[in-house]
């Protein structure tokens, strides 16, 4: 074994330890910019807000809590955290309904409870995945930890959707090189789906997460990468992020969610996102400053549209308006208190609006 293949295993090998460390709450999921989120929100008495996101419900707890006789609508993709809402809403009987969906299962999911256009006091939108996910292996999600290579959000609810392994196996060279470049924005974008192509022919199908990271890690000639904060990350962050997006269609639902919010908000209602990395923000301030038109800045194309909607040219006419009034200068990020208690808010910023006409 080579000197430098010696450094590889060793740093990799500290690297899923640090990822370890700062994964090792006892808590399922430690809710983000808890109590900005409720600060900008303002719930009261009596007022419904949608939880888009609800993981392990320290969002829709802390409202609870903060409210009298509020109500809360949990919707989560995940049938993990949808257990979760059902455990929360036999603590408070009446007050939370859990719902099963994705963002775009939505309007089907609010018909059935009688809410539509301009009745919902406000939303919450924590994007991204939770620490449920990335702690439990079994999942797929996390370099720190080996085990399949599926990374659906949805797990087994929806069967129709591919699984990690299944894209890394049937992608051309030319759709792995744009899943990489555009949902990953990895500069070595290329060379990795080639890697990934020859590595069918080579031996057999990219099964584990241990595998595409060591897979991915081979293409590069240092030990590790450092990130936009200049802090070590592992050479395969990127890639393990950009084929979980696709695998989720994650910014899709994104930007269609950011669609359901103006739909659903009455005038005056409040929302507040979080997000994780840029291609999340891009799409939220795209949609809060009405500037949808495809530009240079965002390699990313929006969709308006899913299953239940096609958005014709008169939706495309008022989502370009100025339909969102800031309620803050500058967005927000998490304190240095919260980041010490909890790294995975790091990267984390919030944005508030309210719904004008």
């Amino acid at each position: 074994m080579t000197l430098l293949s010696s450094k590889r295993i060793f740093n990799n090998l500290f690297l899923r330890r640090m990822c370890s460390v700062c994964a090792g709450s006892r808590d399922p999921h430690i809710p983000v910019m808890l109590n900005e989120a409720v600060e900008y929100l303002k719930p009261g008495e009596k007022q419904t807000i949608l939880d888009m996101t609800f993981g392990a419900g320290g969002h829709s707890r802390k409202l609870l809590e903060s409210a009298p006789q509020i109500k809360i609508l949990a919707l989560d993709r995940d049938p993990t955290a949808y257990n979760y809402a059902l455990t929360l809403s036999k603590e408070y009987p009446d007050q939370v309904i859990p719902l099963l969906g994705k963002f775009s299962d939505l309007p089907k999911l609010l018909n059935t409870h009688k809410f539509g256009k301009n009745s919902i006091d406000g939303i919450l939108m924590d994007c991204g995945c939770s620490s449920m996910q990335f702690d439990n292996e079994e999942r797929g999600f996390s370099i720190s930890k080996n085990g399949p290579l599926d990374m659906r959000m949805d797990s087994n609810r929806c069967e129709n959707v591919p699984t990690a392994a299944d894209v890394l196996a049937k992608a051309s060279e030319g759709d792995l090189y744009k899943i990489l470049k555009i949902y990953g924005e990895e500069k070595q974008a290329k060379k990795i789906a080639r890697t990934i192509v020859e590595a069918r022919y080579l031996f057999k199908k990219l099964q584990t997460t241990e595998e595409l990271a060591d897979l991915v890690d081979s293409c590069f000639t240092s030990e590790y990468r450092l990130d936009k904060l200049q802090r070590r990350s592992h050479n395969a962050t990127k890639t393990f992020q950009a084929i979980r997006i696709f695998v989720n269609n994650e910014l899709n639902e994104l930007n269609y969610g950011m669609i359901l919010a103006h739909h659903y908000l009455k005038l005056g209602g409040r929302l507040i996102t979080i997000t994780f990395h840029s291609l999340e923000d891009t799409i939220v301030k795209r949609h809060l400053m009405g500037n949808l038109v495809e530009n240079t800045a965002n390699p990313i194309p929006l969709k308006f549209c899913s299953h239940m909607v096609n958005a014709g040219e008169e939706m495309m006419k008022q989502l370009m308006e100025k339909n969102w009034k800031m309620l803050h200068k500058h967005v927000l990020t998490p304190t240095m208190e919260e980041v010490e208690k909890n790294p995975r808010s790091r990267s984390a910023k919030l944005r508030a609006a309210a719904k004008i006409n």
